[in-house]
């Protein structure tokens, strides 16, 4: 029987899939530091050897913004090294369908040797190994927010970004009205999504015009950030083949609610048991769930830089939009930035609701899980959760979120946690590159700064 592409394991498999379809040339693609996917169309020959032996790939992919700016305050790479080429792995288990590109194959791989200290990819990779030792293997899921439009790359730019046609206009969240008139689309989308191996168990209309949310569904985490990862990006290809746009902004418009990237984890123990259950437990947390939960607050204003990468970011992060302020948790509570999921041995998780849709989900889940095993090993206790709103509330100094990329970037910085869980070398590049990000923010002229100064000041 022909190989399928969520059959393929090794180099091997790899190999006979590729050689069953009779393909010349395969796609493979790296994720750079702000979770956008980076590739090429590789020969099969080619792609043969670097199963084997890896392959070079520019190393600027780790040196540049999301328009191809090249950063001038990292030390990896840069005019100084000349930009040589890094070492990738192709990673054979993630072999996936292109459903739209004929019996076509899509490959991921990652940077290894000195530049896996700060792929971001290899990132996570770490926390998870640091889990593994410590006993567990974590588990997750990532519900994505994205808005869709009657628009092409060309129109939006023609339009400056403004009067843009939503899929559907209004307030109208969890619409079956919706959902049935574009039947077509969201049916077409779940299959899609079905064959590209990042399922989803739900798909629904939100609050906002043309916005969606999808739950894509739970999985080893490393397997989990491979599939949110890839949603993002082949969800835009997909709504772009269709005349569509769909975008993953933080916040488009001041005038519509923000975009969550929400992360659900959990635990399991070296018996495959739920970690986090203890029915004797408050809220059925175990003792080492509350370390856990204990660590994400205790670290989450440190870390943000992370979960929170662009200067768009925190036009979200304000009160009464759904996303939190402070490094609150809570009980099944939505206004808190931790919610705490009672449930059985099988769904007791905790979902790392200050990220939103921007985020990178390595970085975002390598946050969410390695503060959570910080506390494990620190020993955290958790305080009492907030009750009713937290956003009318007032809060320990200790708990604010930064308001800004740039703070953000300095508490990473000067972290020491972030340090111990993720590298000295990823923590310094990455932060100058949020660094970078805030700078290049500073040059642009916005619409409020005409409008509120042009004239009168």
């Amino acid at each position: 029987m022909p190989l399928k592409p969520d059959q393929v394991r090794t180099s091997a498999d790899a190999k006979k899939i590729v050689a069953e379809r009779g393909l010349t040339h395969v796609k493979v693609g790296v994720f750079d530091m702000d979770g956008i996917l980076r590739g090429k169309y590789m020969g099969r020959d080619k792609f043969f050897s670097a199963l084997e032996s890896g392959f070079g790939f520019c190393d600027v992919v780790l040196g540049w913004d999301s328009n191809d700016q090249l950063y001038d305050n990292v030390k990896y790479t840069g005019w100084h090294t000349a930009y040589p080429d890094a070492f990738v792995r192709v990673i054979p288990e993630s072999c996936r369908e292109l459903p739209e590109e004929d019996n076509a194959l899509f490959f991921l791989s990652e940077f290894v040797d000195k530049a896996e200290e700060i792929c971001p990819r290899g990132v996570l990779r770490r926390v998870i190994d640091k889990a593994n030792r410590m006993g567990f293997e974590p588990y997750s899921a990532v519900e994505y927010e994205f808005f869709v439009f009657e628009e092409t790359p060309h129109s939006i730019r023609e339009k400056n970004y403004r009067n843009l046609k939503p899929l559907t206009p209004g307030f109208f969240g969890y619409s079956v009205l919706r959902n049935s008139v574009h039947a077509d689309f969201y049916n077409e989308l779940l299959a899609f999504c079905e064959e590209m191996n990042f399922g989803l168990e739900g798909l629904h209309t939100e609050t906002g015009a043309g916005v969606l949310e999808a739950a894509i569904r739970v999985d080893k985490t490393l397997e989990s950030a491979d599939k949110g990862a890839l949603f993002k990006t082949f969800t835009k290809v997909f709504c772009q083949r269709r005349g569509l746009m769909a975008t993953f902004m933080a916040k488009w418009s001041k005038d519509w609610p923000g975009q969550s990237g929400h992360l659900h984890v959990s635990l399991k123990d070296a018996k495959g048991k739920g970690a986090f259950h203890d029915p004797k437990g408050r809220f059925s947390m175990s003792p080492l769930m509350e370390s856990f939960v204990a660590g994400q607050q205790a670290l989450m204003p440190e870390l943000l830089a992370m979960v929170s990468p662009t200067v768009n970011s925190y036009t979200r992060l304000i009160p009464g939009f759904w996303a939190p302020t402070n490094a609150t948790w809570g009980v099944e509570n939505r206004t808190t930035a931790l919610r705490v999921i009672p449930g059985s041995q099988k769904s007791q998780r905790v979902e790392y609701r200050i990220a939103a849709a921007d985020q990178n989900p390595y970085l975002a889940l390598a946050v969410a899980l390695g503060s959570g095993l910080w506390g494990i090993e620190n020993k955290l206790k958790l305080g009492e959760p907030i009750q009713g709103n937290a956003y009318d509330q007032k809060h320990p100094a200790k708990l604010s979120l930064p308001s800004t990329l740039w703070e953000s970037a300095q508490r990473l910085k000067g972290s020491k946690a972030a340090r111990e869980l993720f590298g000295d070398n990823f923590v310094e590049h990455y932060a100058a590159t949020r660094e970078w990000e805030e700078r290049e923010s500073r040059k642009h002229i916005s619409d409020w700064q005409l409008a509120r100064y042009f004239e009168i000041i």
